[in-house]
Formats: structure tokens, C-alpha cells, sequence
């Protein structure tokens, strides 16, 4: 885990690529190395995880020297495709020597070969060319920008900003995220000229060819349509013995691991799991966090899942106090807006792993998406944010003729099912490209290596590939994955009600942190592109308790941070 940039092109030099490498040195504290030839340079900070030798350090050098390669990632399986290519002598421990053999080896067929999360760079010193790829669901991030004749690539935007590519708004995005709340395409950010390499594809880029053409390399639809539907016995059988694996898996680190729970039925999965496959004489430590409010907190089902496991639980409280600060470090972590105060308190458990020196964190993001768990996949209401029943934009307080230049974003439907279509607009263009980037950039601030189990492509086919009476069952959601742990926990756990919301947001935003808030809003009510009486007399409702959501105020308040030195 770590972070790659590099230039193609007449700006490629040492000060460029230090440069590029200064802005994301949190993502890898470990060590800073960059290699440099006329027309292209690679940067990498390294974050030790597996091989802590200097010998595993980046960029390296292909067995034939052909190929330099930067990786930000883990491939988890790397032990297993080490033994197909026993033609090489490996002189380090590391999964990248065994990566880079293997494109030495199968060139850009290695991809799916790969179980792991990822994005690559790979220089090809005959071709003169560069390979980009990026792991099946994007959870490693990858920012690109042609600018004045040059090709730089980073794993953070503020990389980007840093050598002289301008922050500029890409209305499109950002209309779309004040008229509906999205986040933008896979492919796009909120910064005009900044793109990203899509997760799943791979492209080559070269000085003959100076243009960059993705190409998907993941088909996600035809393992689906290919995927057998089992039988309740069977999937039983098969999602269980997949689920031990991707956590076995996960367990490679020559460093501690810790995880974070909350006390839902995913943590319980992932808790039971890690049970299964820590030794008995180890122990690991669990993070949450809390805010003392009854009606949000899940720390008694916390603390409920660790009771009987010996574990060490680091209960991290939030509280409003922390807020203003919060909002400004990981508005500059973040480079684009993120998700309210659950990503500031999330952000406290990293900041807890790293102060413990536990650089890798175990958590259980993509069950729901998988096995359908959010209410809107049978209710019908299929708002793109979850837990709100009223509106939770209110496109009105901005100017129409910035309105107007959003377009339409077209998610596909390839299935025949509007359950299926639903599940895959969450997995490749909504909730999981969203929720991948609040959590990596706020595990990587800290120098923290995130892992998501659950993401492991073989349990989330497997899984979105089973009919709906699978997945639920008339009156429990993800009924299968609560057949799997009922025998491991008290029932008022495995049948614990979904809690949407996490923070007291909505109460501290309008009481306890109000006049803070105020002052937000009021700034940014001055830009150009919003109606600020609008905003006042909404902000003024707010404030008097028409405040069901609290969605848009956080809106504002996001945009103002990212925006006020921009604009």
C-alpha cells in the first residue's frame, strides 16, 4: 500500500516527480524513491506491509530488466502466482517482485489473474511505453491530466494541483452533485482536466502515441451471466468456504492487523471470520467509534461482539468539538467532497491504528451492495443517499445557467432484473466508487492500509449472482449471510436492525455546533454561482427545526472547504 505518480513527457525531471511525490507522502512514510530517463519519470512512498527490506522498495526492476514498475496495492494471492512463474529466481519476499514477473511473463493477460486491490504503472523501456491498470473495483486510485504537452499520473489530486495543474470546477460534476447528490462518473472528478483510470481497465500510453484509451479488462457482466444460481445448501457451502479464503487471504502482512467494527451484521461476519483464522494465542485488536447519543451510537453491539473474543476494543469517542477542525484536514485528504460527519469519525479509528502501530485494518465494506441489504433494493425508493426521506439537495439555491451544464449520467442496465441493475449502478458507479475513496483517503492520511475483505471479486459474483429470494427472504435482508453466522452469535446480533446514520449530524449541525455552521454557510452563500438569499431562508429553516436532513447544509459546507482557495 502506498502511493505511485509519474510524468510522460518534456516535463519529466527529478524536481517534477519529488515534487509529485512531497503532496502524497502520507500514503507512504516508509520510504521515497524515484527513477528518472529523459521523457519519463516514476515516484513511489512506500508504505511496508509484506517484505519490510529495502530490497522491496519501488520503483523496481523487472528480472530482465526491461520492465520499471511503481504498484500502490496488495495482491493478496501473490504466494500462489509465484508458483506459476518458477522460471524466476525471486530475490525478496515482496508481492510486487512477483507482480512485476508476472507481467514480464503474461504481459496485461496477468490481470485477471490477480486477486488483490491495485493500481500499476509499469514503464516498458523497448516500447518506450507506459501500462496503467487499475484492480476490478477501484478501491486503489489512479488521477490522471494532460497538461501543456506533458502526461502525469498521481494517486492523489492535490499531486496534480502541486506541479502546476490548475483547480479548476468541472461544472458538469459538480452541477450534478448539487442537483442529485452524485459523485460524478467513474472515469471523472470534480476538477476540469483531471481524470481517473476507471476500475477493471488498463490502458498504454505512449511518446509515439500520446493519448490515453481505456480498455476494460474486467468483464463483470459475462462472470455473472456465468455464475451458476445454487441451491440454499450450496451457496451456503460455497460463499462460506470463499469467505474463509478472502480472509486468509487478507491475514499475508508482515506487519500487525487490526479491524473496525460496528455492530452490525457485516462486522459480525468479518468478526467471526477473523476468529476462524487468528491463532488461538494471538490476539487483534477491534476499533470503533462512538458520540455518546443513544440513538445513533452501536457501541453496547460492539462491545456485545468482542465480549467473549479477548480482543482489545479501542472505543474512539467523536465529539462535536472536533467538527471545525475535522472538516478542514480531510477536506485537504479528501480533493473532492465526501461523506458528512461518519467520514470524520471514521477517520478517528485510523488515527487510533496508526498511534497503536497497527498499519493494517481489516473492515467490511461491500456486503450490502453484493447481497442487496439496503432498504431502497425492495422498497422502491432508489435515491442515491440512504437513510433520508426527504429531499436531500436542494438544487433551487444554485443559479440555473450552472445547472444547466450538467449532463446525464447513464449507469446501464444489463441485466433483466431491476434488482441486479440496481446492485450494479451501487458497485461500479455509486456507493462503492464513493465510499472506496472517503475510506482510502482517510486511512492513507494516517499511513494506514485498509483492506475490504468482502470486496474479493469471487464473494461479490458469487453472491450478486443469486436470485432475490437469496438475498432476501420477505422480512430479512442478506437473510443467507445471517444463516451463516446464527450459529456463531446471540441472535440479537445476527438480526440487529440496519442503522443508515452513524452521527448525531443532523442535531449538531442546527444546536450544538450552529454558530460555526452559520458561518459556513454564510460563506458560502458569497459565491457566484449561488443564489444567497435562497441559502439564508433555508439555513434560517434549518435552524428553526425543518430539518428531517441534513444533506444539504453538509453540501455547502463541503464545497465551501474544497472551493475557498480555488476560486
Amino acid at each position: 500500500m502506498c502511493g505511485i505518480a509519474g510524468v510522460l513527457g518534456a516535463a519529466a525531471s527529478e524536481n517534477t516527480i519529488t515534487q509529485l511525490l512531497e503532496k502524497q507522502r502520507h500514503r507512504g512514510p516508509d520510504a521515497e524513491q524515484f527513477w528518472v530517463q529523459p521523457q519519463i519519470a516514476l515516484g513511489h512512498n512506500r508504505l511496508s506491509i509484506i517484505d519490510l527490506s529495502t530490497a522491496a522498495n519501488q520503483p523496481m526492476y523487472s528480472h530482465d530488466k526491461r520492465y520499471v514498475m511503481v504498484f500502490n496495492g496488495e495482491i493478496y494471492n501473490y504466494k500462489e502466482l509465484q508458483k506459476e512463474l518458477s522460471e524466476f529466481r525471486f530475490t525478496t519476499t515482496s508481492d510486487s517482485e512477483v507482480l512485476l514477473a508476472a507481467y514480464q511473463k503474461w504481459g496485461q493477460a496477468m490481470l485477471p489473474k490477480l486477486n488483490g486491490m491495485f493500481s500499476i504503472a509499469i514503464w516498458d523501456t523497448v516500447k518506450q511505453e507506459l501500462f496503467l491498470a487499475r484492480d476490478r473495483f477501484g478501491v486503489k486510485p489512479l488521477y490522471y491530466s494532460f497538461h501543456e504537452g506533458s502526461f502525469y499520473f498521481a494517486s492523489e489530486i492535490k499531486s496534480l494541483f502541486h506541479v502546476g495543474i490548475p483547480k479548476v470546477m468541472h461544472t458538469p460534476v459538480w452541477a450534478a452533485y448539487f442537483l442529485k447528490g452524485s459523485y460524478g462518473m467513474p472515469d471523472e472528478t470534480f476538477w476540469d482536466g483531471i481524470q481517473q483510470l476507471r476500475g477493471g481497465h488498463y490502458t498504454v500510453i505512449s511518446l509515439a502515441n500520446f493519448k490515453i484509451e481505456p480498455k476494460s479488462w474486467y468483464d463483470f457482466i459475462k462472470n455473472i451471466q456465468t455464475t451458476p444460481q445454487l441451491s440454499e445448501g450450496e451457496l451456503r457451502e460455497s460463499y462460506e468456504a470463499l469467505l474463509h479464503d478472502a480472509i486468509r487471504l487478507r491475514f499475508r502482512a508482515d506487519v500487525p492487523i487490526g479491524m473496525n467494527i460496528s455492530g452490525g451484521l457485516d462486522s459480525s461476519i468479518l468478526l467471526a471470520m477473523v476468529n476462524a483464522h487468528l491463532p488461538s494465542e494471538q490476539k487483534i485488536d477491534a476499533f470503533t467509534f462512538y458520540s455518546n447519543d443513544a440513538r445513533y451510537d452501536e457501541l453496547e453491539w460492539v462491545e456485545n461482539l468482542v465480549a467473549n473474543t479477548g480482543y482489545d476494543l479501542n472505543k474512539v469517542l467523536f465529539t462535536p468539538g472536533a467538527v471545525p477542525e475535522l472538516i478542514e484536514k480531510i477536506s485537504y485528504f479528501q480533493d473532492e467532497p465526501f461523506g458528512g460527519f461518519p467520514t470524520l469519525a471514521y477517520s478517528l479509528l485510523f488515527e487510533q491504528a496508526r498511534n497503536k502501530n497497527i498499519p493494517v485494518i481489516l473492515d467490511g465494506q461491500g456486503m450490502d451492495e453484493a447481497w442487496a441489504g439496503y432498504d431502497y433494493y425492495f422498497s422502491g425508493n432508489n435515491s442515491l443517499i440512504q437513510g433520508v426521506t426527504t429531499s436531500p439537495v436542494h438544487p433551487e439555491i444554485i443559479h440555473k445557467d450552472f445547472l444547466r451544464q450538467k449532463r446525464t449520467e447513464n449507469y446501464g442496465t444489463p441485466f433483466d432484473n431491476a434488482l441486479q441493475n440496481l446492485q450494479y449502478r451501487d458497485l461500479f458507479y455509486t456507493k462503492i466508487p464513493r465510499a472506496l475513496r472517503f475510506n482510502d483517503r482517510i486511512s492513507m492520511m494516517y499511513g494506514i492500509e485498509l483492506r475490504e475483505p468482502f470486496l474479493d471479486y469471487r464473494l461479490v459474483e458469487l453472491a450478486f449472482a443469486q436470485k432475490a429470494s437469496m438475498k432476501h427472504n420477505g422480512t430479512d435482508s442478506k437473510w443467507m449471510l445471517r444463516e451463516i453466522v446464527k450459529d456463531k452469535f446471540d441472535n440479537t446480533i445476527v438480526f440487529a436492525p440496519k442503522k443508515a446514520l452513524q452521527t448525531p449530524q443532523r442535531e449538531w449541525i442546527g444546536k450544538t455546533l450552529q454558530a460555526e455552521f452559520k458561518e459556513y454557510v454564510h460563506e458560502f452563500s458569497k459565491f457566484d454561482f449561488v443564489n444567497c438569499e435562497q441559502v439564508l431562508a433555508i439555513w434560517d429553516q434549518y435552524c428553526k427545526g425543518n430539518n428531517d436532513n441534513s444533506f444539504y447544509i453538509w453540501q455547502w459546507v463541503n464545497s465551501l472547504f474544497l472551493l475557498h482557495k480555488s476560486l
